[in-house]
């Protein structure tokens, strides 16, 4: 359904982004996307956890595993996201989700081979695959959302999918962590993730037709020099190509963060494996908590898309990041703490909080970032400029990950040393993204009641 076949009852609703979950032009997307989000989390966190503990047939060093598993995900992004975006101008995207989602049956199945087989190199690369459908699936979800809300929900509508991605997340890491364990663990992986494809694929196709902008649009294969031309689109307009940037670093930001979790947990934290699944949770429902947010603060002015949130949410992360450094301490009192003793240690709520505010913060600055790149993009290009999006985000982890390998190995820096370290190269990004954009600060004062529209 698009704008101008709306019924008159969705015109006179009152506004709130939850009412979207009752509509066929937005739930059955979000659905679609949460249950995709779950399988590529639960299968990832399930075959490094299962390699690692579980499987004698595996001989690859534990560390080289988890970050080669990370790497062979991310991968895809920079091959295919350009490809995806030209598909997403060229053909109908509710009909691309559904191809997309039949892709993901097929996947499944390969990883229920490679068990079968007890493959690592099948295994990868059903995980590699599972990268590939996740980056053909990200232009398709967010270009197609202007096409199916209105203006004014284009805010509560990203905010919704961005905190269903991570609630997604959360649900699929600790879900495929849980599988790992259990016995016959393999196939629970392969059954649990099989019916989640399925059901994407079922609720797919009530996502209802988005016609494509530019069906006489020519497929190039090339990555690189279609990578090239998606970055092309995002320059035309200068406020969506530093919009981007932002987008990037705020994964660059959390994927590092992220990264560190495990060994945070352990080593400065003093706490077993269920301290690593509570900070992702705190990280990840943070998150879900400030996109939710975005909504009603952006309502407050009365706007569309409020870019004057955005410094807001990049002053809580310096704020809360610089802090997690002092919050976090210099020695655990004992190592391998069960979670209720871990929560019973001085200073750990300070550090479960700092955590929240990062990723509330952070769901704040980012949200905005996405509905005004898709509010400025030409619709003709819309999916190849969040292509562009994708491409830059992938790129921006790489090099968070090489960084930290960098400071961590070489600079011979401990963990809440290198969380400082990037909440002071945080400041020096967005002081240099709002001083070229100053709209973003305007925004900002005018949203505070200190300066008039």
């Amino acid at each position: 359904m698009n704008q101008t076949t709306q019924t008159a009852q969705e015109k006179n609703d009152t506004h709130s982004q939850f009412r979207l979950l009752r509509r066929r032009r937005f739930l059955p997307l979000f659905i679609t996307q949460f249950l995709g989000a779950f399988n590529d989390n639960a299968y990832k966190t399930s075959l490094v956890m299962l390699l690692t503990f579980g499987a004698s047939w595996s001989v690859m060093n534990p560390e080289v595993l988890t970050n080669l598993a990370g790497g062979i995900f991310m991968v895809p992004a920079f091959l295919f996201s350009a490809t995806a975006g030209q598909l997403a101008d060229k053909f109908d995207k509710a009909r691309l989700a559904r191809w997309v989602k039949a892709l993901e049956i097929l996947i499944i199945l390969a990883v229920a081979v490679g068990f079968w087989l007890h493959s690592l190199p099948w295994l990868l690369s059903a995980l590699f695959l599972l990268g590939t459908h996740a980056s053909f699936f990200g232009p398709i979800k967010y270009a197609i959302l202007p096409q199916h809300l209105r203006p004014q929900e284009l805010v509560g509508g990203n905010a919704l999918v961005d905190a269903g991605t991570f609630i997604a997340i959360l649900l699929g890491t600790i879900s495929g962590g849980l599988l790992a364990r259990l016995q016959s663990g393999e196939a629970w992986i392969v059954g649990i993730c099989l019916l989640v494809a399925l059901a994407g694929f079922v609720v797919s196709w009530k996502i209802p037709a988005a016609p494509a902008p530019m069906p006489e649009l020519k497929i190039s294969l090339n990555p690189l020099v279609e990578a090239w031309h998606c970055i092309g689109f995002a320059r035309r307009e200068r406020s969506v190509l530093l919009s981007i940037l932002a987008v990037s670093w705020f994964w660059f930001y959390g994927a590092t963060l992220l990264a560190q979790f495990p060994l945070y947990a352990k080593n400065v934290l003093g706490g077993d494996e269920n301290a690593f699944t509570l900070l992702l949770a705190v990280l990840c429902v943070g998150i879900s908590v400030g996109s939710l947010l975005c909504e009603k603060l952006t309502r407050r002015r009365g706007k569309n898309v409020e870019p004057g949130l955005v410094p807001m949410g990049a002053l809580g992360m310096l704020i809360f990041g610089i802090d997690l450094y002092f919050a976090s301490p210099v020695h655990p009192a004992e190592m391998g703490m069960p979670l209720a003793t871990l929560l019973q240690q001085d200073g750990i709520w300070r550090v479960l909080f700092d955590l929240m505010m990062v990723g509330s913060f952070g769901g704040v600055y980012c949200v905005p970032l996405y509905a005004l790149i898709q509010q400025r993009s030409d619709e003709s290009c819309r999916a190849r400029v969040i292509a562009a999006n994708n491409i830059l985000n992938a790129l921006f982890m790489v090099l968070g990950a090489l960084g930290a390998i960098a400071v961590l190995s070489w600079g011979h820096r401990t963990i809440p040393e290198l969380f400082l370290l990037i909440a002071v190269m945080h400041a020096g990004v967005t002081i240099y993204i709002f001083s070229v954009v100053p709209e973003f600060l305007i925004r900002a004062l005018i949203w505070f009641g200190w300066r008039k529209e």
